[in-house]
């Protein structure tokens, strides 16, 4: 009963049943989670996401809430019972207003973040947040897993491009803070709950952004070194001196990169002689470019570049970053692959590589890292293939004891075993693990004040 009356609420247009159209929102993109629902709902207003909670939570039905389903951690996949109801956002794709003296936009969470792109493009403004997913991830699940990319070390995380949000909580009741001010100290900044919650608290349907001057001009250089130390002492070498013109520092290493030229149609490395490790680097540029490239060249007198190609034409740009883009891909074409995404402090970001690596190759001989990241943040993906000799089952067997070693050596550098990704079903054990227990148990608190009766994306987080 309750089915046939969700389904009333988003009209014949807003729900699928039958297997074969549910069939992609069932399973996460690394075909990692599966899923069943009796229903996929979507809601095209406020208000009819309000109703559908509203009846949910009447009758204890679960709700899964999705984007893009562009995840990794199994977030937005509902689990196997056939009992949870999916809630897509595909529907809610509306840009409510757009302000170019305020820097500002009001979008619904169901907007393709390249249309938001495109949309603050088109008023002269930037909104800075940018990732490989960036053509189908919708911004409530950006928001929901406060989504990192390319452009954090300028413009931070998803979280700080939010200014308020429209969020319907477990009981149906709209919380409307959708304000674009850039100060408002007048209670708890409620806001931030939600944001990286993953829909356990509530759902996301609305959210105010906050946009950027244009970049006029961009400098773009593939620079090779010796070691991923080496890239984290120019990264500290040239934030001293670009200050925030510097907009990304992408970190890559060589098979990652020699993975994505073998796989990948049209990614081609710009050197006649293979290095150890990559940065794309990238800056706003404030004059004819004779600066970027005198800071390039200042790094090859310090030893700290063995190589480097500066991009001459928009082509070039956009070749560099399709090599740092595809790496992703390229692995799926190599067999197994276990993905961490992880955090340290910038300043060690080599020295975990190194002894990450060190402690990978040990546990499992033949395994190949592929790490690759976002230097100027922390953030790096510390992904490993299954070796050449191994099926793919016997290297996923494998999962739980790679993660561990992994995540151990992140601790002893003080780091976070999830960066951008979130936490979803894969990293619920390892919250519990590597998080206080006084953290945990206030986690518990809030999101039992928030959704008694745990309809909010059962099984994910916590």
């Amino acid at each position: 009963m309750i089915i046939e009356q969700l389904k009333k609420i988003v009209g014949e247009k807003g729900w699928l049943s039958d297997a074969e159209d549910l069939a992609p929102y069932l399973q996460e993109w690394r075909g990692s989670w599966h899923g069943a629902t009796p229903v996929m709902l979507m809601p095209e207003t406020t208000e009819q996401v309000s109703r559908i909670l509203a009846e949910c939570n009447a009758s204890g039905t679960a709700v899964v809430p999705q984007g893009g389903n562009t995840g990794l951690c199994g977030g937005a996949i509902p689990d196997t019972s056939g009992t949870q109801v999916l809630l897509s956002m595909r529907r809610m794709n509306r840009i409510r207003s757009i302000s170019a003296e305020n820097y500002s936009m009001v979008a619904e969470a169901g907007c393709i973040l390249a249309d938001l792109q495109r949309a603050a493009d088109d008023i002269d403004r930037t909104f800075a947040l940018s990732l490989a997913a960036e053509g189908s991830c919708q911004i409530g699940g950006n928001l929901s897993t406060d989504a990192g990319g390319v452009n954090v070390l300028r413009y931070g995380t998803a979280r700080e491009q939010a200014l308020g949000l429209e969020v319907v909580l477990a009981d149906g009741t709209v919380l409307n803070s959708l304000r674009t001010l850039r100060k408002d100290t007048a209670g708890y900044d409620l806001k931030q709950l939600f944001i990286g919650a993953e829909g356990t608290l509530g759902v996301i349907t609305a959210a105010s952004l906050r946009l950027f001057p244009k970049v006029r001009q961009r400098g773009t250089a593939l620079l090779a070194l010796a070691s991923a130390e080496q890239a984290v002492a120019l990264l500290a070498e040239l934030r001293g001196r670009l200050h925030d013109q510097l907009l990304a520092f992408e970190l890559i290493s060589a098979p990652a990169a020699g993975l994505a030229e073998k796989h990948i149609q049209n990614v081609r490395m710009p050197f006649e002689i293979a290095a150890p490790w990559y940065v794309l680097l990238e800056s706003a540029l404030v004059d004819d470019g004779t600066e970027f490239q005198d800071e390039v060249m200042r790094a090859f007198e310090q030893g700290l570049v063995t190589d480097a190609a500066i991009a001459k034409n928009e082509a070039e740009r956009n070749g560099f970053w399709h090599l740092r883009h595809s790496i992703s891909e390229a692995q799926k074409h190599e067999g197994a692959s276990l993905k961490h995404d992880v955090s340290v402090p910038v300043g060690v970001v080599g020295q975990f590589i190194d002894s990450a690596t060190l402690a990978v190759e040990r546990f499992c001989p033949g395994s190949r890292v592929m790490a690759f990241g976002h230097v100027g943040d922390g953030n790096v993906h510390f992904n490993v293939s299954q070796p050449i000799d191994w099926t793919a089952e016997r290297f996923y067997a494998e999962r739980a004891a790679m993660a561990g070693i992994v995540y151990d050596v992140v601790a002893e550098f003080d780091g976070s075993f999830s960066a951008e990704h979130g936490v979803g079903v894969l990293k619920r054990t390892t919250l519990a693990h590597y998080r206080s227990g006084a953290e945990i148990e206030l986690m518990r608190t809030i999101k039992a004040a928030l959704d008694p009766r745990n309809i909010m994306n059962p099984g994910k987080v916590l």
